[in-house]
């Protein structure tokens, strides 16, 4: 009966038929395993030389030979290829741990995932933008760690101190962690945690039968990380904000905000002021020009705006749904719960934020430029940041200025019948967060792909709409902040100075925030 004698990992197996080979036991091809073995039966050899016991389990092989006594000096051909099928079978359970490769096209789908969640939860615009900042700026910090061309936001954000360093000699994948960070912040931020949950654990599943060593390091790394950044966020007085009064509406000033048809909700989120804020020094640091007096003298500034709003509201009516007012007013609604009254019944149906359609103009940018996983991140980052902030200068005003809607002016003096093309949206009039959020969001992403960056946008496909084409990102955001007045929903004055308000702040943010070593980091295109 021949023993069998196994080599040390370091060595070398040598034989006349297969030459030298050197390493670990991972490292011998299976032809060569199997080869071996049976070359050395077939010759009634009394000594069987195979790599590690970690690649053949020795106890199940010398059970084998015991109970088949399949040694005399030559071995059957039957038997032989028996023992070759079952030691191939013992080569092919050796799996190696592979790299991990994160994609930037899986940061994109956790992305999508997070709108996807906001609009069933029906995140309001100033609460999403939250939502994108916190696990994009968790993400990008840990990146920052790696890659050389991307610095640290640590001294630069409000009271953000930064994150750990991973523990030396950690087999860290940094864009693992990045990915983790992201989704469980993500998940602390939305409802429906059971939806975010299914898509990381297909993630987690995969990348832990690639690495289990690198994906376990890398996810303790992430989730020790999403922990920091948390523990940043809950100091931003969101929290102390759920508990404030909600807003008083004011129903013996004609000037003021009212609640507006079909559904007259509350005023939403008027102490949105009140959220720390990113990069700007307050929520008032950009405080716009005040709207003109309110008056319903027809020669006076206020009331031609009002009834510009009227005119333009008919001029559409008249030319009907093909109109390019009513085609681009639709295009840029971006109102995340429009209520539907059929009878009885009043429902709503969802759309994304205004931030979540310049999350998507960031991803476009980014596919467009085959940006990296790195770079990729750090387009979303610098975006949502910029984002967030202009709701929170935006949101300041709205409640300070308070004024009255377009729609609710019309329907007391002008035409009790008429509509607007978009509903309203449930808060003060001036000025106007889609011309704010726009005018920041263009000027980061310009920031980082250049002017003159011509894109299709098909963010709103998903909804019915079509594709559109833009020269620019600032083409873009003027062509959605005049979609507020084709709405009918905004005076021309609060699209204007709003436009002004978010293009100011989103310079700031740009002039103030160092992400790169490079301010001219944008991909060729």
């Amino acid at each position: 009966m021949p023993k069998i004698r196994f080599r040390e990992f370091n060595k070398c197996f040598k034989s006349p038929s297969f030459g030298l080979f050197q390493g670990k036991p991972q490292n011998f091809k299976k032809k060569i395993c199997l080869n071996r073995l049976r070359q050395t039966l077939t010759n009634g050899e009394k000594t069987v030389i195979l790599p590690s016991p970690l690649v053949f389990n020795h106890k199940n092989i010398n059970n084998l030979i015991r109970s088949t006594k399949i040694f005399s000096t030559v071995m059957t051909k039957k038997i032989g290829l028996l023992l070759f099928a079952m030691l191939f079978l013992a080569c092919s359970k050796e799996k190696k741990e592979e790299p991990i490769i994160v994609t930037p096209d899986e940061l994109h789908a956790e992305v999508d995932k997070v709108v996807e969640i906001m609009i069933h939860d029906i995140f309001s615009p100033p609460v999403a933008s939250r939502i994108f900042a916190y696990p994009n700026i968790a993400a990008y910090e840990i990146i920052a760690q790696n890659d050389d061309n991307y610095l640290s936001l640590a001294g630069q954000l409000t009271d953000f101190k930064g994150i750990s360093k991973p523990k030396a000699g950690a087999p860290i994948n940094y864009e693992v962690a990045a990915m983790v960070a992201h989704m469980e912040l993500s998940k602390r931020l939305i409802f429906s945690e059971k939806n975010i949950e299914a898509f990381r654990d297909s993630l987690y599943q995969k990348w832990e039968q690639t690495n289990p060593t690198v994906f376990n390091a890398s996810k303790d790394y992430g989730l020790e990380v999403a922990d920091e950044v948390g523990e940043w966020m809950k100091k931003d007085n969101y929290n102390q904000t759920r508990t404030m009064p909600k807003f008083t509406v004011d129903t013996d000033d004609p000037t003021r905000w009212q609640p507006t048809p079909p559904a007259y909700m509350d005023g939403i989120e008027p102490h949105w002021n009140e959220i720390r804020s990113f990069v700007i020094d307050s929520a008032n640091q950009f405080k716009p020009v005040p709207p003109y007096p309110f008056s319903l003298e027809k020669n006076s500034a206020f009331y031609r705006e009002l009834k510009e709003v009227y005119d333009i509201g008919k001029k559409i009516e008249q030319e009907g749904d093909q109109s390019d007012e009513i085609k681009i007013a639709q295009f840029w609604d971006c109102n995340p719960y429009v209520s539907v009254t059929r009878g009885h019944l009043m429902f709503a149906t969802k759309k994304i934020s205004p931030g979540a359609h310049w999350i998507g103009i960031a991803k476009i940018a980014s596919k467009k430029t085959n940006s990296d996983f790195d770079k990729t991140l750090y387009a979303y980052t610098k975006t949502s940041i910029a984002i967030a902030d202009a709701f929170i200068s935006c949101w300041d005003e709205k409640y300070r200025s308070n004024l009255i809607r377009p729609e609710t002016l019309i329907n007391q003096h002008i035409d009790e019948e008429w509509k607007p093309v978009l509903q309203t949206p449930p808060f003060p009039e001036y000025t106007s967060g889609h011309s704010v959020v726009s005018g920041a969001a263009a000027t980061a992403l310009t920031s980082i792909f250049g002017d003159n960056f011509a894109f299709e946008d098909d963010t709103e496909v998903a909804y019915g709409l079509p594709v559109r084409s833009f020269t620019s990102f600032n083409q873009a955001s003027a062509e959605a902040a005049i979609s507020r007045m084709y709405g009918g929903i905004h005076y021309r004055m609060a699209i204007e100075v709003g436009l002004k308000q978010g293009r100011d702040l989103g310079a700031f943010v740009v002039d103030h925030l160092k992400m790169t070593p490079d301010k001219n980091l944008a991909a060729v295109h």
